[in-house]
């Protein structure tokens, strides 16, 4: 599912975001990305994104070569793909059913199919008595479970989280959490860039951590610190 070959970043600043990174992520696989603030954890979404390129080095996502991928051809790549932010990042004039449903406008699927496909997410996140209600209505457990149902509505092949329970408290946190859990047991591959020690350490799996831009260290069943 995602592959990187001797992958390094460094940005015009000269600022080595990244040095010599290998990885395979195989489908199917829940993985934490781990490393304190100013590792690469972010550079290594934006590379998976394709929001930045490697300055050197070989990167596939979902069979996709990023690197040698054409401008036009990211769109598609992208609909692969569902990200979540510790922000939210919904539209704040739509009501819970039309941010979940503008990700299939975007891609023209059908009405019938959207309402179908809508309504089963946001059965699988609990928000579906909730659908007319906008953004500032919700708890922000409750915003990020929208902004989950937006990212599996398309049924991506893999789902790319950039410290979704950041905003939350834990006991929210693990609520959401257990829809990762549900979403990964169907199939669908998770990356996730979190500092949450305490839900790393309690699900065991496997975990990459990244220090000053290099892999540290590689676990099948790994904690949050070595």
């Amino acid at each position: 599912m995602i592959h990187m070959k001797d992958v390094t970043k460094i940005y015009p600043s000269k600022v080595v975001a990244l040095e010599h990174v290998n990885i395979d992520i195989k489908k199917g696989e829940f993985v934490f990305i781990v490393g304190q603030s100013g590792a690469g954890k972010s550079t290594f979404i934006k590379l998976l994104l394709r929001e930045e390129l490697p300055t050197s080095g070989e990167l596939t996502v979902n069979g996709r070569n990023v690197v040698k991928m054409k401008s036009n051809e990211v769109p598609y790549l992208r609909r692969e793909l569902g990200v979540i932010f510790q922000d939210y990042r919904l539209l704040p004039d739509k009501t819970v059913y039309e941010n979940v449903a503008f990700a299939m406008q975007v891609i023209e699927a059908p009405r019938k199919i959207m309402q179908r496909s809508v309504n089963s997410v946001l059965d699988i996140v609990g928000l579906r008595d909730k659908y007319k209600n906008f953004p500032d209505e919700l708890s922000g457990g409750e915003q990020q479970r929208v902004a989950i149902a937006r990212a599996i509505v398309n049924d991506p092949a893999i789902v790319i989280a950039d410290e979704p329970t950041g905003n939350l408290d834990p006991e929210t946190s693990w609520d959401i959490m257990d829809i990762f859990q549900r979403i990964n047991a169907v199939g669908t591959t998770i990356v996730m860039a979190t500092h949450d020690k305490a839900i790393v350490d309690s699900m065991k799996r496997r975990v990459i951590a990244i220090e000053n831009g290099h892999i540290t260290r590689d676990e099948a069943r790994g904690t949050y610190d070595e």
